[in-house]
């Protein structure tokens, strides 16, 4: 069963949802492996090398508290804890994101719109959630944070699902 994606709308058609909440949870995958190497080399580039692993212990102490901040917390324990708390919430952001948006047919305004969505997740995040529940988050730099969370998740989503929609649209005129 084809998709009809001929023009650009918001929120997506429901027929569409299926496509937009698959396009979403893999823009998803790839915005939040994009933006956690940006923080890790960002890191490293900050503190040194020990630096490298500081933003997956600071994600994984969202699940298993702030002991896996602590450099004798197991860093596999913390890694995978990060791994699944970064990933379930970039795959939700992301589904929510495409199928609000479902690709405007434009990429550059798809990637305004990502980097848009990325700014406003960084400005909760930080700004609202973290100091309440996750005070450590305070210590991370917020020039590196507004970049990776604006550019580095934000407008990949965005083009990721601009891409998406190309290539959906395309398939059906083929």
């Amino acid at each position: 069963m084809a998709i009809m994606m001929e023009r650009s709308h918001l929120p997506v058609r429901r027929s569409e949802l299926p496509w937009a909440l698959r396009t979403g949870a893999i823009g998803g995958i790839v915005a939040a492996i994009v933006f956690a190497l940006f923080e890790m080399i960002a890191s490293a580039a900050m503190m040194g090398a020990e630096g490298f692993f500081m933003p997956l212990r600071m994600i994984g102490a969202i699940l298993v508290g702030p002991a896996a901040l602590e450099p004798t917390y197991p860093l596999l324990a913390a890694v995978l804890a990060a791994v699944v708390v970064h990933l379930v919430l970039a795959i939700l952001l992301g589904m929510i994101f495409a199928s609000v948006t479902g690709g405007l047919r434009s990429a550059a305004t798809d990637v305004a719109i990502g980097a848009l969505y990325g700014l406003a997740i960084w400005l909760v995040n930080f700004y609202v959630i973290a100091p309440a529940a996750f005070p450590w988050f305070s210590e991370a730099n917020p020039v590196v944070q507004f970049i990776g969370h604006t550019f580095f998740f934000g407008a990949v989503l965005g083009w990721y699902v601009w891409r998406s929609r190309r290539r959906a649209t395309l398939s059906v005129r083929e």
